[in-house]
């Protein structure tokens, strides 16, 4: 039986604890950075409103989720999540499955058919995750095909996805390198 979690509740994730999230990554997930679903995310800002955190009794950052705006092969808008983390210390508390619930319950309210991730099918079918509708599409990059799950939160939303899984959501605003100089030579 899992423990009570000692955490607050489920919030969405503020740009601050931004290298707290990142602390938290590399310590569950140090290799994340290989992973082709990372190929998707970089350079994307993650969907609006679905960035979600989870901070313990003396308000640490203890879990993370993000969902990311993806196509699910051509004309299929989708939501790819991940990555999910929780803290070694809190993950006997069932804080993961809360996290995917909040996660699945804002992406339904918002409006969104699809969510695709990659991970273990016997983890995530509780969810109601399946890799029935997603072999016909693929990711950039080595990944296992039967860890590509989906989840239709609308019903008939996967049927016909077929090709390239690709990254939609609004790009990560870079300054120009022109711009860069103009700046240090002002200071």
């Amino acid at each position: 039986m899992a423990q009570e979690v000692p955490v607050t509740e489920i919030v969405a994730e503020k740009w601050e604890e931004a290298a707290a999230r990142e602390s938290l990554l590399d310590l569950c997930m140090p290799e994340r950075h290989l992973k082709s679903s990372e190929r998707i995310r970089e350079g994307r800002l993650p969907a609006d409103g679905l960035s979600l955190a989870a901070h313990g009794p003396d308000g640490r950052l203890v879990g993370t989720v993000r969902l990311w705006h993806v196509t699910a092969g051509p004309g299929k808008p989708a939501l790819l999540l991940g990555p999910l983390a929780v803290h070694p210390w809190f993950r006997a508390c069932g804080l993961g499955a809360r996290l995917m619930e909040a996660a699945i319950g804002t992406a339904r309210a918002r409006g969104h058919d699809t969510i695709l991730l990659v991970g273990d099918a016997p983890y995530y079918a509780r969810f109601g995750f399946s890799a029935q509708k997603t072999g016909a599409l693929w990711m950039p990059g080595t990944y296992e095909r039967h860890r590509l799950l989906g989840l239709e939160l609308k019903a008939g939303a996967l049927d016909g996805a077929r090709g390239l899984i690709s990254p939609t959501g609004a790009q990560v605003a870079v300054p120009s390198l022109a711009d860069l100089i103009a700046a240090a030579s002002a200071a």
